[in-house]
C-alpha cells in the first residue's frame, strides 16, 4: 500500500517517527510530506532515512515529476500527523501553497487528520468550524488526546499515540464484513489462586487476543473483550470485561455470547486449579512442603459447542500445542478439534521464544473434521486478519 506521510510544524512532530516506522513494518512503501515547519523539529534526513525516499516540501522542487499533483493521486491513503491549526485551516480553505496542503487538495483515497496543538487552538470556534468542515468533506479527523502538552500546559490537545493513529489508519482501509455483527473474544492467560499470593498460571499476555479484537473493530464489528490479567493495552471503543480465573471467564463468556454473532477463544485457560486453595498464605517452613492437589477446571470450548447460548453461535477455539514424543503440532491440534468441535480452531505452536509474549505468531486454522482451512505467519494483528477471513464465510448472510 502507497502511504503518504504528512507532517506540520508541532512539537508532537517527534511522534510522526514512530508513526512511520509502523507503517514501513507493516509493508507499506511511505512517502514523508512535511511542512517546512515540521523540519525545524525532524530534519529530512530522519524522514529520508526512515521511509528510504526523498523528502520535500515545495511544490516547485521535482517539477518534471508534477509532485505535487503525482504524490496525491498515487497514494492509497493520506494521513497527517500531527495536524496543526494552521494545517487544518489551510486544509479547510482549499490553500495548495506547500506540497503537502496540494497533495490534500489531489487525493482521492482516505485520508485521515490527527490534530496536534494547545487545548486553547483546539477548542477555538475557528478550528472546530474548520474541523466541521473537513468532515463534512468526508476527511477523517481524530479527536486529540487529553494530557501533558507543550511545558506545564495538560488538556485537550495532545496528539495521540502512534499505534492508535496507526490503527485508525488502517481501519480506513479494512473491510467491512463484519459489521453488524456482535463478537466476543477472550484474551490473555487465567490464574487459579494457591492461596492469597500465589497463583498457577501461564505465559499469555493478550497480545494475540487484544489483535483478534482490534482486527474485528476495525473491520465493523461490535467488540466485547473478556480480558483475563492482561499485560497489553486494550484500544479504544473495546468494551472490556476483565476476569481473573477460569471459572470467572467461563461466567463472563457465557453472558456476553447470548448476543454474540461469534466467540473466539483466545485465552490460555488453565487446564486445572487447587482443589483447596489456602485461606492464609502457605508459609516456607522446615521439611517438604505439602503436596498440591489439582482438579480439573471447566472446558469452556466445549461447553459453548455443546450448549451454545445462542443458536447459530461461531465458535472459534485455540490450541497452544508443542510437540512430543507422540504427535507433533499439527498432529495434536487435529485431535483437539475432533475433540472439541468448534466450527474453527487456531493452533499455534508455543515455546522457545514462539507464541506467547511476543509480536509475531504462526498459525494453522482448521475446521472441526481437523482439515487445513487456512495458515498464516507475520504479526499478531497480520494473524488476527487471517483468522478473521476464515470465520467471515461462516456467518450467516441474512444476520
Amino acid at each position: 500500500m502507497r502511504v503518504l506521510l504528512g507532517v506540520s510544524g508541532g512539537i508532537a512532530a517527534y511522534k510522526a517517527a514512530s508513526l512511520l516506522r509502523l507503517f514501513t513494518e507493516g509493508g507499506h512503501d511511505v512517502r514523508v510530506v512535511p511542512t517546512r515547519a515540521a523540519l525545524e523539529f525532524v530534519g529530512a534526513a530522519t524522514w529520508e532515512a526512515l521511509s528510504g525516499h526523498p523528502v520535500t516540501t515545495d511544490v516547485f522542487d521535482d517539477v518534471a515529476s508534477v509532485e505535487h499533483v503525482r504524490l496525491g493521486q498515487s497514494a492509497d491513503l493520506v494521513v497527517v500527523a500531527p495536524a496543526t491549526a494552521d494545517l487544518l485551516a489551510r486544509a479547510a480553505a482549499g490553500r495548495a501553497d506547500d506540497l503537502l496542503t496540494a497533495s490534500l487538495l489531489v487525493a482521492r483515497c482516505p485520508v485521515l487528520l490527527a490534530p496536534a496543538m494547545h487545548t486553547e487552538m483546539w477548542t477555538h470556534p475557528a478550528t472546530q468550524a474548520n474541523v466541521a468542515t473537513l468532515r463534512a468533506r468526508g476527511v477523517h479527523v481524530l479527536e486529540p488526546a487529553s494530557g501533558r502538552l507543550t511545558g506545564a500546559d495538560s488538556g485537550p490537545g495532545r496528539l495521540p499515540e502512534p499505534a492508535e493513529i496507526h490503527a485508525a489508519a488502517l481501519a480506513l482501509l479494512a473491510p467491512q464484513d463484519l459489521a453488524g455483527r456482535r463478537v466476543v473474544v477472550t484474551a490473555g492467560g487465567t490464574r487459579e489462586p494457591v492461596d492469597p499470593v500465589r497463583f498457577l498460571g501461564n505465559r499469555s499476555t493478550g497480545r494475540q487476543g487484544v489483535a483478534l479484537a482490534r482486527a474485528a473493530a476495525r473491520r465493523g464489528a461490535d467488540v466485547v473483550l473478556v480480558g483475563a490479567n492482561l499485560a497489553v493495552p486494550v484500544p479504544p471503543g473495546i468494551a472490556v470485561r476483565p476476569v481473573e480465573t477460569t471459572a470467572e471467564l467461563a461466567a463472563a463468556v457465557r453472558v456476553e455470547a447470548k448476543e454474540a454473532d461469534v466467540v473466539v477463544m483466545a485465552a490460555a485457560v488453565a487446564d486445572f486449579r487447587p482443589a483447596s486453595p489456602a485461606e492464609h498464605k502457605i508459609k516456607k517452613t522446615a521439611g517438604d512442603p505439602e503436596p498440591i492437589a489439582l482438579v480439573r477446571t471447566e472446558d469452556v470450548l466445549a461447553g459453548l459447542v455443546s450448549d451454545p447460548p445462542r443458536p447459530g453461535l461461531v465458535v472459534v477455539g485455540f490450541a497452544a500445542e508443542t510437540g512430543d514424543d507422540t504427535a507433533d503440532v499439527l498432529e495434536h491440534g487435529r485431535a483437539k478439534a475432533q475433540r472439541k468441535g468448534a466450527d474453527l480452531l487456531v493452533v499455534n505452536p508455543v515455546g522457545a521464544g514462539r507464541g506467547f509474549a511476543v509480536e509475531h505468531n504462526e498459525v494453522t486454522v482448521l475446521d472441526r473434521t481437523g482439515e487445513v482451512v487456512a495458515t498464516a505467519a507475520g504479526t499478531k494483528d497480520e494473524v488476527a486478519d487471517a483468522v478473521w477471513d476464515a470465520v467471515v464465510p461462516l456467518l450467516p448472510v441474512d444476520a
